[in-house]
């Protein structure tokens, strides 16, 4: 299974505003919204359209996720940084309303306020040019230290906090300590931080763009762990999965 979380993570800003990758070793295009996997040569059916695996990943996307900019601003504060009011205004400006017009739609306000805000986000892009270009420099000038990187949190993740400042190397001493040779699980632990690591390695058992039965969910987790209901009900905690209202069906969160 492609790790999704780290592909996307890894992704340039522009592969994440087109919402897919090239993985040049495997030659596939990768969506960075659920994983799904086109591969190069290999000619895709879509309704009566035959086209090529990057046009292939197009069709994907807009038909199955819709505009890539709906996917981003609907993740995680955490990830955005947008408050409500942000994310009101950004999709107003996407569908590129007016001052007047966002004001009338909002039901009230001003056209300063709206152009005061539009100069915010302006200032705030320059910003975030500034910062990536620090940050890349610093990951140049720090290659070597690959220890001392911190593991990519999981894009459904329903609280993101310090129980996420997790290394590479504390990572897999955790996996080593709590996971037998043949992958079965010796005890659920208790701290949070070793939790997110047990069950972000567990969830790797699971494909992307597959629905699950709940009688599937069971008899994969039953093969890494006796008390398979807990380990079921802190995957949906946690947001490493999502199920039905019903809860007949599970799936990777994206």
């Amino acid at each position: 299974m492609n790790n999704i979380n780290e592909i996307f993570w890894n992704a340039t800003v522009e592969e994440i505003k087109q919402g897919y990758v090239y993985d040049i070793k495997k030659e596939k295009y990768i969506c960075l919204i659920c994983g799904k996997s086109f591969t190069e040569g290999i000619i895709y059916k879509n309704n009566d359209t035959l086209c090529e695996a990057r046009m292939a990943i197009k069709m994907h996307i807009s038909k199955e996720h819709g505009p890539v900019f709906n996917y981003l601003i609907n993740m995680n504060k955490k990830y955005t940084g947008l408050t409500e009011i942000q994310k009101e205004l950004l999709d107003y400006f996407y569908k590129g309303l007016s001052d007047k017009e966002i004001v009338k739609a909002r039901g009230g306000g001003s056209t300063s306020t709206i152009r005061n805000h539009r100069f915010k986000l302006k200032e705030r892009e320059k910003q975030a040019k500034i910062f990536l270009a620090l940050m890349g420099l610093l990951n140049e000038n720090n290659k070597s230290e690959t220890n001392d990187k911190f593991i990519d949190i999981h894009k459904g993740a329903t609280m993101v906090d310090n129980r996420y400042e997790i290394t590479e190397k504390e990572k897999e001493k955790i996996i080593k300590t709590y996971f037998e040779e043949n992958g079965s699980l010796n005890v659920f632990p208790s701290k949070e931080k070793r939790k997110i690591v047990v069950l972000q390695h567990i969830v790797k058992n699971f494909k992307n763009d597959k629905k699950y039965t709940e009688k599937e969910v069971n008899r994969i987790l039953k093969r890494i762990f006796e008390d398979y209901v807990t380990l079921r009900r802190y995957l949906i905690e946690y947001g490493f999965m999502e199920r039905s209202r019903d809860c007949k069906y599970y799936w990777i969160k994206n």
